[in-house]
């Protein structure tokens, strides 16, 4: 006798249901987020202003490295607008200018990155910018280039000061900078003396750590006369910017940052608002790209260090300014060969982004990143030391 056709049950009738709903509410949910993703990322790439390194023209360097892999050199510039500041920082009002040039060096098996800051202070020839309708000079300070040109002419003058070929270049807008500090829900910093900086009306309080926010960090990195040191240079403000840095990818590489879908959302839409850079580099993706690159570095890997310099004499007409000594040609020659610098030219000033707590003081007396060369007493020299790294 045949089987008759079995009626549904009210019950078998309902799990099918849920499941068509399970199953059509998934393909909308997957269809849906993979939209948003698709759009939000086109609308970060529409974050990012962008320029071409090709403006630059003939004669650039020739890359010096041949092994395998590819070593990366990116030209990080800090522009100031000092928008809605209601002061001068160092004079530059208006449009302001680059108060930070870092050259970010990825080997090319991924394993170290240096970044390499050079202080606005360094007295410089600088090339003609715009076009050639803004001549070329002699004995300028290094951010002259920014001033009167833009990150295009900055990068020219790079080039042609170190021989290093430049691959992409990132100019950071320093208020959108506090954005992505306030994103994240501050930085925690070790700061060990107040920093007062009265000409600029800057003060941030001592603190281990001090937790800064977006303003507080901008004052911070900013400051620049602090004290009873009228008559100082960049290599103190140096410092602290590489220490800030270092604290900052700290955060944004922690699981407070990480497991949080806001923050990173916040942190992303603030950093690319703040973003101009080349047309290679101008994408959400390709910068991703990078990152991904990057993941396997230990912090320790990550070493910050400044240029090495010495003051000019205090009878010179440049008292107060820095000069590059040698030891700065062997680091864009090692750099441009793509090999690790040696503890010699990292100096006693070099850190790293793993933290500070093993990081040793400054010798008294020697400018950041000048290993073995005295300062000069007329110039600011023991300003160092007071924001020396806390014990």
């Amino acid at each position: 006798m045949p089987d008759e056709p079995t009626t549904p049950t009210p019950t078998r009738t309902r799990r099918r249901t849920v499941l068509r709903v399970v199953l059509v509410s998934a393909l909308v949910l997957a269809l849906v987020t993979g939209l948003g993703t698709w759009l939000w990322i086109r609308h970060l790439d529409g974050n990012i202003e962008t320029g071409s390194l090709d403006e630059l023209g003939p004669g650039r360097p020739e890359r010096q490295y041949t092994g395998n892999g590819k070593p990366l050199n990116i030209l990080v510039m800090g522009s100031d607008t000092r928008a809605g500041k209601g002061n001068h920082i160092d004079g530059e009002a208006g449009a302001g200018g680059s108060d930070t040039t870092i050259l970010v060096h990825l080997s090319a098996d991924r394993s170290r990155a240096y970044a390499v800051s050079i202080p606005r202070d360094s007295i410089v020839d600088r090339p003609a910018c715009n076009g050639g309708e803004t001549p070329a000079e002699t004995d300028v300070m290094w951010n002259d280039a920014f001033t009167v040109g833009d990150e295009l002419c900055t990068a020219d003058q790079f080039e042609q000061a170190t021989d290093l070929l430049l691959d992409h270049y990132v100019v950071i807008d320093f208020n959108g900078f506090g954005e992505m500090v306030d994103a994240v829900g501050g930085v925690p910093v070790c700061v060990p003396e107040d920093v007062v900086d009265r000409k600029n009306g800057i003060f941030v309080p001592e603190g281990d750590p001090s937790l800064l926010t977006g303003d507080q960090a901008l004052d911070y990195v900013r400051a620049r006369y602090v004290g009873a040191w009228e008559d100082q240079n960049d290599l103190s403000r140096i410092r602290r910017q590489q220490e800030f840095i270092g604290a900052l990818v700290r955060k944004v590489k922690s699981t407070d940052t990480l497991t949080r879908p806001d923050k990173v959302v916040r942190f992303l839409e603030a950093a690319t608002r703040s973003l101009r850079t080349d047309e290679d580099l101008g994408s959400v993706t390709k910068i991703a790209r990078i990152a991904l690159q990057l993941q396997d570095i230990g912090l320790d890997r990550i070493q910050f260090l400044t240029v090495p310099t010495e003051y000019f004499p205090s009878d010179s007409e440049f008292r107060g300014k820095v000069r590059w000594t040698p030891e700065a040609q062997r680091i864009w020659d090692l750099l441009n060969h793509d090999e690790e610098l040696p503890a010699d030219l990292l100096g006693d000033g070099a850190v790293d982004a793993e933290g500070p707590d093993k990081q040793p003081d400054p010798p008294k007396g020697t400018p950041s990143g000048s290993p073995n060369t005295p300062a000069d007493p007329g110039a600011g020299a023991d300003e160092e030391q007071v924001f020396g790294v806390c014990a």
